[in-house]
């Protein structure tokens, strides 16, 4: 997280949380969801405005992490920004390097262990790392496939209905009143 959130959150620590405003989808693109978006249907069936902006995509990047409920948010300063995400909280690239297969995340961190490996009903391949589970982005989706072909995952069929449980993770935090009723 950085410093300047950090003495954000010191400052100002009782700020409320904002739910439905940003959106992650599974190429690993950021979404802002107005209003209006979020009127017109909910994530991702209706993604809102991609943030192309290059130093805002690092900044939430870098101050990206999950709460105790498994709950993916963006740090804003002293504002936790709940995520809406479209298939997990990792979006994964992967590419082939000579006989073996670097593994990197949206937020550009390196993967070093690959636990497990699973397809969904659409055929999505989803892999649980040391940082937790993410799916694998369609373009990178050739290199994957070489991997299982290499015998280096083995993948097994899975419901993505199960993935969330599964991996202790929220597609769609909602705030605490929200969720009781």
């Amino acid at each position: 997280m950085d410093d300047i959130v950090k003495a954000a959150l010191k400052k100002w620590p009782n700020v409320p949380n904002c739910h439905g405003w940003l959106g992650l989808d599974a190429r690993g693109d950021w979404y802002m969801r107005d209003d209006q978006a979020q009127a017109a249907g909910p994530f991702p069936q209706v993604k809102g405005s991609r943030i192309t902006h290059g130093k805002l995509i690092d900044f939430i990047n870098r101050n990206y992490e999950a709460d105790e409920h498994g709950a993916w948010f963006f740090q804003n300063g002293p504002q936790r920004v709940y995520l809406e995400l479209e298939a997990a909280p990792w979006v994964l690239g992967v590419q082939r390097e000579g006989e073996s297969f670097k593994v990197d995340t949206h937020t550009r961190q390196v993967v070093s262990e690959v636990r497990g490996a699973w397809l969904d009903e659409q055929g999505r391949l989803f892999l649980e790392t040391e940082l937790g589970l993410g799916v694998v982005r369609s373009m990178d989706m050739d290199a994957a496939a070489s991997a299982v072909e290499a015998g280096v995952w083995d993948p097994q069929d899975i419901a993505f209905a199960e993935l969330p449980q599964r991996f202790a993770y929220c597609l769609h935090p909602r705030p605490a009143a929200a969720a009781q009723a």
